[in-house]
């Protein structure tokens, strides 16, 4: 014989709902640099026995507490855990060069500093998105930007980066045709978020952008295949 069935009357799941709430939880709501010159390591599925390393922009801060380290990363600055792709790397864990440390979890005086940030930096919820913070880029990132099928891409350096509310991260770029002085300065004019301008745009380290200047011949082959999907 089953069991009786509950008095209470069935709810409806808002899957919808549900999934909007675990987003939010997942929010990013403050960053901070990373100036120790700490790393992240990942490897290629086609290479898995060498490791890579690539140095982290910043540290963010989630609506549910988690502290992860964050390095541009394709089309977006991204948390180096969602790193689990078999084609362009797969994350292994942090690492301090100076000791050769290799650890998983954000340490210990970086979570103190963003969390005790955040708590001081309380900043009201706001209809609109609004910007709440902004990070110099120190890692001469560069932004390959495309607008159109049609149009040339153009190749430029990334400023800095901007934490809205709603936790999107959008990349600094210059307008060189805006700039009034230099050096330019966050607040100038010329400044502008990256997706604002371009369909596409997508991120490479300082040494990458250096071999697509140069005209590296492998470099700009695998740039012409990247562009073509």
């Amino acid at each position: 014989m089953g069991a009786p069935l509950s008095p209470r009357s069935a709810q409806v799941i808002d899957l919808d709902a549900m999934r909007k709430r675990q987003q939010a939880k997942r929010r990013m709501i403050r960053l901070a640099p990373e100036l120790d010159g700490l790393e992240m390591i990942y490897h290629l599925a086609s290479d898995p026995e060498t490791l890579y390393g690539m140095p982290l922009l910043a540290w963010g801060l989630r609506e549910d507490g988690d502290v992860v380290g964050l390095v541009p990363w394709m089309e977006a600055l991204t948390s180096c855990h969602e790193l689990n792709d078999s084609e362009h790397g797969h994350f292994v864990g942090y690492r301090d060069p100076e000791t050769e440390e290799l650890f998983q979890s954000a340490p210990e005086h970086k979570v103190l500093e963003i969390e005790h940030a955040a708590a001081y930096f309380d900043y009201e919820e706001t209809s609109e998105p609004t910007l709440i913070q902004q990070l110099p880029d120190t890692l001469g990132t560069h932004a390959l930007c495309m607008d159109s099928d049609n149009q040339p891409w153009q190749l430029k350096q990334v400023f800095g980066w901007r934490l809205f509310s709603d936790g999107e991260i959008e990349a600094l770029l210059v307008d060189e045709s805006r700039i009034e002085s230099t050096p330019v300065l966050a607040g100038d004019p010329c400044l502008y978020p990256g997706h604002s301008r371009h369909q596409v745009v997508y991120f490479f380290q300082r040494v990458i952008a250096n071999r697509i200047k140069q005209e590296d011949p492998a470099t700009l082959e695998a740039l012409a295949l990247m562009v073509a999907r």
